[in-house]
Order: structure tokens, then C-alpha cells, then sequence
């Protein structure tokens, strides 16, 4: 049985970054059916012009020599000399950028399938934990997804997130105007809630768990084939019991 050797690093070399280019394609593309007028089917590369700009965490398995997982990180400075979030396409994102807080923005998380259910997310996030004290990160955000663009088919797990995980006025950014998906599809006393909570991604169920919040309304993106939320975690107001176990990111 092949037990992995799990390290994480961030990406140094233009071959680190293809190889997670090269993982997010193998998920998003290969796996969920997104495309994208950036998506490079000859090469097999998921990447866009935001790419330059970020930190990429790698998750790499020593056995094989292989990037089996990935995070792209958006720190303010970063942002700045981009000119723009990747959120910013999908969310007005006024309320977090007026908080005068620190943000980070996560974004093409993906975890490599042989690699699910394991390790390896706990491995991500206690990287992702030190990250954010080295960075004194206020607040995190990013678009998470659920696979598919067929609302009423996720009815019951949006309705649910909108009814018990909305986030606070002072940080609750709106899906554009142009695009927004109301969330809130099914009556509080119609809702089978432990059905919906069965239909969420592991990656949503994780952060709920860290007392995250999201947004007001999804986005659907087609290009993507997939319905997006926008995750916003308050690092100060994480449960200590909770945090220990994701790797110590109240500390």
C-alpha cells in the first residue's frame, strides 16, 4: 500500500508553477469540465494572468516526486500590484476592502483525487495556518464551488448555507448584480438540513467547521460548470478547539 510523504512548499521555479497549472487542470478541467479562454488544452495547464501575482502553496508527495495539491494565495501587497482580486469578478467585494483589515484570498484549491479523504488537506491547511501568522492575515475570502450549474439541484445546500452561515453585515460581500443567484430557494421549515449538509464539498463543511461565513447570493459559472459561493473567515473569531485541530490558525 502506498503511504505518502507528505511536504508542502511554497513554489520557487517556473517548473513549480506548471505543476500546479498542470494539477488544476487534471481537477477543474479534466475532472469537472470547466474551460476558460486562459485554459491551455494542448499543454494541459489551468492558468490566468493572476498566476504571476500569487504565492502557490504546493502540497508534494516525496514518494513520487509529485504535486498531488495546491493553493494559490493573494496577500494585500499582492493584490495591489495586480490591480484587482480573482473574486472581484464574481463578488462586490466593498465591504471587505473598506474593513481596513488584512485580507488573503484563496483560491484553486484543489487536492489531486488518489490524495481525498486522507492527509492531505490537514497537511495544506496547517502550511496555510503559518502562512497566515507570518502575514498577521485579518480576514480570509475566496469563491468555493459546488460542481454544476443546475441551481434547484443545489437548493437545499444553498438554502442552507444562506439560513445558518450568512456572514455579518461588515463583511458580507454580494454576488454582481449581473450574475446574482439568490441562495435562499427553500422554506426554513421545509429544509432537511442534514440532506442539504450532505451536499456541501468537504472544502465548504471544513471551513463552516472553522467558523466561516459566506456571502449573500451565488454565482454561476458556466465557463467552469460550476455554482460558486464566496467563503469569508474572520481569523480572530475562530474556535480555539477547532483551530488546534486545522493546524493552529487562531495563533
Amino acid at each position: 500500500m502506498h503511504v505518502p510523504d507528505f511536504h508542502v512548499r511554497m513554489a520557487q521555479t517556473p517548473d513549480d508553477l506548471r505543476a500546479a497549472q498542470r494539477l488544476r487542470f487534471d481537477v477543474f478541467v479534466r475532472e469537472l469540465g470547466g474551460t476558460g479562454p486562459s485554459v491551455d488544452h494542448t499543454a494541459g495547464l489551468e492558468r490566468d494572468d493572476l498566476d504571476a501575482y500569487c504565492d502557490h502553496l504546493l502540497l508534494v508527495d516525496r514518494t513520487h516526486d509529485a504535486v498531488v495539491g495546491v493553493y494559490r494565495l493573494m496577500g494585500p501587497e499582492q493584490a495591489r500590484r495586480a490591480g484587482r482580486h480573482y473574486c472581484a469578478g464574481e463578488y462586490d467585494l466593498g465591504p471587505l476592502l473598506s474593513s481596513d483589515r488584512r485580507l488573503l484570498e484563496l483560491g484553486r484549491s484543489c487536492v489531486h483525487r488518489d490524495y481525498r479523504g486522507g492527509m492531505a488537506m490537514h497537511h495544506l491547511w496547517s502550511a496555510l495556518a503559518r502562512y497566515v501568522a507570518e502575514h498577521k492575515i485579518d480576514v480570509l475570502f475566496g469563491v468555493a464551488s459546488f460542481r454544476g450549474t443546475d441551481v434547484q439541484a443545489l437548493a437545499a445546500p444553498l438554502s442552507l448555507l444562506h439560513q445558518r452561515h450568512l456572514a455579518p453585515p461588515e463583511l458580507r460581500v454580494r454576488a454582481l448584480e449581473s450574475a446574482f443567484q439568490d441562495m435562499n430557494l427553500i422554506d426554513p421549515d421545509q429544509l432537511d438540513r442534514k440532506a442539504a449538509m450532505v451536499q456541501i464539498p468537504s472544502l465548504i463543511k471544513a471551513y463552516l467547521r472553522l467558523g466561516g461565513y459566506v456571502g449573500e447570493g451565488a454565482y454561476v459559472d458556466h465557463e467552469f460548470n460550476t455554482t460558486d459561493v464566496c467563503l469569508i473567515m474572520d481569523t480572530a473569531r475562530l474556535s480555539q478547539r477547532q483551530a488546534r485541530i486545522y493546524g493552529h490558525l487562531a495563533t
